[in-house]
């Protein structure tokens, strides 16, 4: 089974549902899946919680959300409404959530 880090860049909500149904569908079939929230789409995290979103709570009770940039939500005036989540600030690339470990470990990135 593969590696896969879905990096959702996009403040488009259908665009990250797409996103979440791929993971979930990719996950339901062995599939390691790992899913970051960088870029607009962090603006996503407190409106997936506030309509109790189906599929961004499977994603989140699947443990498939690695986190979401601590960079771009302080920019995009959204920290402290994403921290109250309890999903995990990511900040290794300059305060940005970077790619990089997931490469080294055998992710194979979709930017979306």
């Amino acid at each position: 089974m593969g590696k896969i880090l879905y990096y959702g860049m996009t403040g488009e909500k259908m665009c990250f549902q797409h996103i979440l149904m791929n993971a979930l569908d990719l996950n339901s079939a062995g599939h390691e899946v790992k899913i970051i929230f960088e870029g607009a789409s962090v603006k996503l995290v407190s409106k997936f919680e506030d309509e109790n979103n189906p599929l961004y709570r499977k994603a989140k009770e699947a443990d498939l959300i690695a986190g979401v940039c601590m960079a771009c939500s302080k920019i995009l005036g959204v920290y402290e409404a994403n921290l109250k989540t309890g999903l995990r600030m990511l900040d290794d690339m300059s305060g940005h959530a970077g790619m990089k470990k997931y490469i080294q470990d055998g992710y194979h990135v979709i930017s979306m």
